[in-house]
């Protein structure tokens, strides 16, 4: 078993499209029509048949008081690997992306938290063991 979708919900599809396309580096996967939204999913570049991110309407009355909790409380929607944190903390950084938490080490993982536009937190990580695994795989 593995995951294939997970989702943000986001309040306008077409700006998260060009942030998460456009800023964040995500490639658009499906863009469907379903009446006044659509399915619309994005991927890595690197795993383009990997894990789909969609962009889900945030129409529900649910949608709203979940994500001002989460929000009001620090919490990240979403959480996406990366190959350097403070690298890409300063490539969004003069993109214009307003960080919540700047690179942060814990332990043996370095993350740091934006604002996504849409409404959401999103934790950008990466882990020691990650590194090790690189360097492990790198002939």
């Amino acid at each position: 078993m593995r995951i294939h979708l997970t989702s943000v919900f986001v309040d306008d599809q077409e700006t998260a499209l060009r942030f998460y396309t456009d800023v964040l580096g995500f490639v658009k996967k499906h863009d469907v029509p379903l009446g006044v939204d659509r399915w619309l999913t994005v991927v890595s570049p690197e795993d383009p048949e990997g894990t789909e991110l969609l962009l889900e309407p945030s129409g529900h009355p649910a949608v709203g008081p979940y994500r001002a909790a989460l929000v009001q409380d620090g919490i990240p929607a979403a959480s996406f690997a990366v190959d350097d944190v403070r690298a890409e903390f300063e490539r969004l950084r003069a993109l214009g992306v307003r960080f919540t938490q700047e690179p942060l080490e814990t332990g043996t993982v370095t993350t740091a938290v934006l604002d996504d536009t849409c409404g959401n937190l999103v934790q950008i990580a990466h882990s020691d063991q990650q590194r090790r695994a690189e360097v492990r795989d790198t002939p």
